[in-house]
C-alpha cells in the first residue's frame, strides 16, 4: 500500500538566493532534493531568500520569498567564532514564515547550517529536522548539534559517515547521501580531454594543489566555481605557469555537466573535512574519474579503480602521479556508480524515510514501510 504524501515546509539555507551561487553545494542538494519530493507525489512550500527560482519542474511547489540581510557563513569563521545574527537578518525571518505554515505541515526540514534553527527545535512544537550540511567547523555549531542529537537524534541527518563522524553524538547517525537528477548529466565516453576543477574559489578547496599538480604534468585545468575569495585565486594563478589555469566561472548544470564531461579527470583537493562533494558525483555522471584527497565525504564516495584514485591528503606528487593513471578507470563504471548510489529517487527515498521514522516516533505518521 502506498504511503501518503507528506506535507513538508523546507527552509532554504539564509546564505543567498537560491541560484545565486552564494549557498554552495546547498543549493544543488536542495533543488535535487524538491524535484526528487515532487516526484515522490509529496506537497511542498519552500521558504528560501527574496529572488530565489524555483527548481525547473516544479511549479507547483509553493515559493514563498523572504526579504532580509544575508547569513555570514560559518565555513570561514574560526574555531572560537561566536553566534553572529546580523541586523535585519533573513534567517530569523525565515524561520517566523515557515512556522506559520508549520501548522498545515507534517514536517520542516531545515537546509540551512546555523545555530539558531537547532537551538530552537526543542522549543516548539512543530516537528523540525535538519540535513547537515558541513562538519563541525567551528565549537559552538558543533555544540549546537550534538545537544541536539541528545534531545532526540532522529531530527538530524548527515549526508556521508564522515561528516557525522565529526559530532559526538549517541547513536549511530541517519545517513543519507545525496543524489542529482542524473538526466541532467551527460555520459562522455572521451578520455584524452584536459582536467577539471570545480568548487567554490576559497582556501579551504584546495585549488593551488590542484593547479600545481597539473602545472607539474605540462597540463591545462579548466576551474568552474563563483570567485567567493578574488585574493586567493590570484594568488593560486599566480603561483604556476601563465595559461595554466582556464577560468571557467559559476555555470548552470547544463552548461557545466557538458564542459565537466569532456575532461579526462576531475581533481578534488579539499583541505577541510568536506560533507559530501557534490561535484565528485556530477563528474562520474558525465563519466568522469575522480582523482581526490582521502579527506571527508569524497573518500567515502570514491571507490579506488572503479570510479576514481584516493590520494594521501596534501601530497601533490601523489596527485600528479594519480592523475596519470586516470585513464585505468572505466569511465563507463562511474556512471554506472553514480545511477546506483547517487541518483535524485534514491536520495530523495532517503530523506523520506528519514523523516517518516521521526514523525512516527513521535507518534505524529505511520512510519514508512
Amino acid at each position: 500500500m502506498k504511503d501518503s504524501s507528506l506535507r513538508l515546509v523546507l527552509i532554504s539555507t539564509p546564505i543567498g538566493a537560491l541560484g545565486s551561487g552564494r549557498g554552495g553545494g546547498v543549493e544543488l542538494t536542495l533543488r535535487s532534493l524538491v524535484q526528487g519530493l515532487v516526484g515522490r507525489q509529496h506537497q511542498l512550500t519552500l521558504v528560501a531568500p527574496r529572488g530565489s527560482e524555483r527548481p525547473q519542474g516544479c511549479d507547483a511547489v509553493e515559493l514563498l520569498e523572504v526579504d532580509g540581510v544575508d547569513q555570514p557563513s560559518w565555513q570561514h569563521a574560526s574555531e572560537a567564532a561566536s553566534v553572529e545574527i546580523p541586523r535585519n537578518a533573513v534567517l530569523p525571518r525565515l524561520l517566523d514564515v515557515a512556522l506559520q505554515r508549520a501548522d498545515k505541515a507534517d514536517a520542516l526540514l531545515n537546509f540551512g547550517y546555523d545555530w539558531l534553527p537547532l537551538w530552537i527545535t526543542p522549543h516548539i512544537q512543530q516537528p523540525l529536522f535538519h540535513l547537515i550540511s558541513m562538519g563541525a567547523v567551528t565549537t559552538v555549531m558543533g555544540e549546537a548539534i550534538e545537544a541536539l542529537g541528545r534531545w532526540d537524534q532522529r531530527r538530524l541527518a548527515f549526508h556521508t559517515a564522515r561528516q557525522a563522524s565529526d559530532f559526538t553524538l549517541p547513536n549511530l547517525p541517519c545517513v543519507v547521501g545525496n543524489g542529482f537528477d542524473l538526466q541532467a548529466y551527460r555520459f562522455q565516453p572521451a578520455e584524452n580531454g584536459p582536467l577539471g576543477w570545480a568548487g567554490r574559489i576559497a582556501p579551504e578547496k584546495g585549488l593551488e594543489d590542484a593547479a600545481a599538480a597539473a602545472a607539474a604534468l605540462g597540463d591545462r585545468l579548466l576551474v568552474w566555481g563563483l570567485r567567493e575569495d578574488e585574493v586567493y585565486a590570484a594568488a593560486v594563478e599566480s603561483a604556476v605557469p601563465p595559461g595554466t589555469i582556464e577560468w571557467r566561472g559559476f555555470l548552470s548544470t547544463e552548461d557545466l555537466q557538458r564542459d565537466l564531461g569532456a575532461c579526462r579527470a576531475l581533481i578534488n583537493t579539499p583541505k577541510w573535512n568536506e560533507a559530501y562533494g557534490n561535484v565528485v558525483v556530477e563528474a562520474m555522471a558525465c563519466g568522469v574519474p575522480v582523482i581526490a584527497y582521502d579527506r571527508g565525504g569524497p573518500g567515502e564516495l570514491i571507490v579506488p579503480g572503479e570510479n576514481g584514485l584516493l590520494v594521501p591528503p596534501d601530497d601533490v606528487s601523489a596527485l600528479a602521479e594519480s592523475i596519470r593513471r586516470c585513464g585505468e578507470i572505466d569511465r563507463y563504471a562511474c556512471r554506472h556508480w553514480a545511477e546506483r548510489h547517487a541518483s535524485q529517487d534514491v536520495f530523495s527515498g532517503r530523506v523520506e524515510a528519514w523523516i517518516r521514522a521521526g514523525l512516527a516516533a513521535d507518534g505524529n505518521i505511520t512510519a514508512m514501510q
